[in-house]
């Protein structure tokens, strides 16, 4: 059950994180042959997983540092509100590559700038287990090549499941954050206040998320009503 739980957490972060991954993957090998493609899906993915598996082990041994539970939580909030409120345009820098090796280069690059929130989110749902982190990272191999794009699709259909992600980042940050050695006095070891940082850290991410996506929307109304009008 030690490991249950945080490798469930794992996986349902790779879920929500794996979108971009299915969009980069797309963007890069759709002007490739047919068959040279599902080549570029799997080889492109294969290399991606690869430096984030090492990125993302040096990330669980750094969060030994100082300071670095707190930076990496409160980043990590930062992502979980992007992930609420994401534009299509952040993709447009994706170019497609004529050959093989370039498609491949570009899905690998591409991913591993992208790539900063998946590594610190489970890094920090991780405690600090390195085992943890391979097994859930090797699992993640499937999803992001064949189940991203199918995964896309339900959110399409259920968008509230965004939401769930966003709380389960929100979670892992601020379970990071109490687990910062620095403020953990405030917390006072006991369960009950870290649970209620947690919650409130929770709330937060999702009220910021629904408040910017509604101005948006509003703002979106009003300009297709003035576009009408004239």
């Amino acid at each position: 059950m030690d490991w249950l739980g945080p490798l469930l957490t794992i996986i349902f972060i790779d879920l929500m994180l794996a979108g971009d991954n299915a969009i980069v993957i797309a963007l890069a090998a759709r002007n490739l042959p047919k068959e040279q493609q599902k080549k570029a899906v799997i080889w492109g993915t294969f290399g991606a997983i690869a430096i984030r598996m090492v990125a993302t082990v040096l990330v669980v041994y750094l969060l030994d540092v100082p300071w670095l539970h707190l930076a990496g939580g409160l980043l990590l909030i930062w992502i979980a509100y992007k992930l609420l409120v994401q534009e299509d345009s952040s993709h447009d820098n994706i170019k497609a590559g004529g050959t093989l090796g370039a498609a491949i280069g570009t899905i690998v690059v591409a991913d591993a700038a992208m790539g900063i929130d998946n590594v610190l989110a489970v890094a920090g749902a991780s405690h600090g287990n390195i085992w943890l982190v391979i097994v859930g990272l090797l699992i993640s191999i499937p999803i992001v090549v064949w189940g991203s794009t199918v995964f896309i699709k339900l959110i399409e259909k259920l968008p509230w499941i965004l939401y769930v992600g966003a709380a389960v980042l929100g979670y892992t940050a601020g379970h990071m954050i109490a687990g910062e050695p620095k403020v953990a006095h405030l917390f006072d070891g006991r369960p009950m206040p870290e649970w209620v940082f947690i919650l409130i850290v929770i709330a937060l991410i999702l009220g910021a998320g629904l408040l910017t996506n509604w101005m948006r929307k509003n703002k979106m109304n009003s300009q297709q009503k003035e576009r009408e009008t004239h």
